[in-house]
């Protein structure tokens, strides 16, 4: 009798006789051979159908599937170097097949389709074998980043979505009406989870976020899901020293996990097997200087035009994309201009015009994955900051309290994980690095 195995395990069933379950992927045929490449959400393997062993109805039946039909297959495993899947190396002789239903005219085939066309099919796109890949590293992604903090003695926490105050400004709030109140989605977690660490030390939560912002580059979504880790007793040395560690397992566990995946996606390794501790760290008065000095050597006109900045501005992709060329791994930029940056960053010792904030700039142009910084302690810098930043001060009294009883250092951020998936796989959009994305002009399927 034959097993029901899954495709990512087939290697262990060489010679045997196993049933299958899952979709056709794609149908070809040669003479008397039809070669059904059949996947089932763990892999791809391919089944190969002989007329003599199967007869002419059945055969004449393979040969007419569509794409996308599913299907219950048994045969025997045989081992072939030459066998596309993956994993690779294996194929699967048909004795039998049952028919679940066979799927008529799907409209994504081989062909090439705008990227319009495929988001209007995102629920069928995803069934493609490089979207599938990156939902595999992504869930890889996600289990990385779970582990790396549990076992760093990290206390998953919920924070709310619903928030009746902005944490990063006020002009990218989604706003809702939550029973003729005023509220908004929540930007971040992170002023709960300051709340939370004066009760268990460190914490992180890691859910979906929004920002409303009318934004349409390849690095922003309105719906994206954020790890918050805040911890205290923490400046911000201890933050970056942590980032690295936290980063370089993500990436190094991923891989080790999927390489596989990545490879089939095309991506070039070499920077993610440099990202290991020490990161690069210039502060962003040298970022400042370093690219002033790259705009001033570059024959370029439109990088001589995009690169204009002054201290105080805040970087933008060109700005970051530049930076990260000149190192082989993610780089670290700290100590921001205050007004650039949210109202609860600690400022510098001295320079009240810098705060202790630090970005992770991932390399080959992918920009920003990590925000952080060491947050105020001092219940007077506090209120004098909300109050120049003209936020209502009667919204924060439950923040302002965590200055009053029991104040400690303490620092956190947050990784975007699309950005982080999409660094990983190499990809041109971070549409792609999200199942469903939520953009400026969509919000379907």
């Amino acid at each position: 009798m034959a097993t029901t195995i899954t495709i990512q395990d087939i290697a262990d069933y060489e010679g045997q006789e196993v049933t299958l379950k899952g979709w056709l992927y794609l149908n070809t045929g040669k003479g008397k051979l039809q070669f059904l490449r059949l996947r089932d959400g763990t892999g791809i393997v391919q089944c190969v159908a002989f007329r003599p062993e199967i007869g002419d109805e059945t055969f004449e039946a393979l040969k007419r599937l569509g794409q996308e039909s599913s299907l219950i297959l048994t045969g025997t495993v045989r081992k072939d170097e030459r066998a596309p899947g993956l994993p690779g190396g294996y194929e699967v002789g048909i004795k039998q097949v049952e028919v679940v239903q066979d799927a008529v005219d799907y409209p994504i085939g081989p062909k090439e389709h705008g990227v319009e066309f495929l988001m209007d099919n995102r629920h069928l796109w995803l069934r493609s074998s490089l979207q599938w890949a990156i939902m595999r590293v992504r869930a890889t992604i996600k289990r990385a980043i779970i582990d790396f903090l549990d076992s760093s003695s990290f206390l998953n926490i919920d924070t709310p979505i619903i928030t009746p105050a902005a944490a990063e400004g006020t002009s990218t709030l989604f706003e809702v009406d939550y029973f003729d109140e005023k509220a908004y989605l929540a930007q971040t977690g992170q002023l709960y989870n300051e709340a939370n660490i004066m009760a268990f030390g460190k914490v992180y939560c890691f859910g979906p976020t929004f920002r409303a912002e009318k934004s349409k580059t390849r690095r922003h979504l309105a719906e994206f899901w954020m790890v918050e880790p805040e911890m205290a007793f923490f400046d911000l040395d201890d933050l970056m020293a942590f980032e690295e560690e936290f980063v370089s397992y993500i990436v190094q566990t991923t891989l080790r996990t999927r390489r596989a995946e990545l490879e089939l996606l095309g991506r070039d390794l070499t920077f993610l097997e440099n990202v290991k501790p020490p990161f690069p760290r210039i502060s962003y008065d040298e970022a400042v200087e370093r690219l002033q000095a790259i705009r001033e050597t570059t024959d370029d006109p439109e990088l001589k035009e995009l690169l204009q900045i002054e201290w105080g501005a805040d970087f933008g992709s060109p700005h970051e994309t530049e930076l990260t060329k000149l190192f082989d791994r993610p780089v670290f930029v700290y100590g921001y201009p205050t007004q650039v940056k949210a109202f609860y960053m600690e400022p510098w010792p001295g320079r009240p015009e810098v705060c202790k904030s630090v970005d992770l700039l991932a390399p080959e142009g992918y920009g920003e994955i990590i925000g952080g910084s060491e947050r105020m302690s001092n219940l007077d810098v506090l209120v004098e900051a909300i109050n120049r930043h003209e936020l209502p001060l009667q919204n924060y009294q439950w923040y302002i309290d965590l200055r009053r009883y029991g104040t400690v250092p303490h620092s956190g951020f947050g990784l975007g994980l699309e950005r982080t998936v999409a660094w990983i796989c190499g990809l041109a959009h971070i549409r792609e690095a999200s199942p469903y994305p939520r953009t400026l002009n969509r919000m379907w399927p």
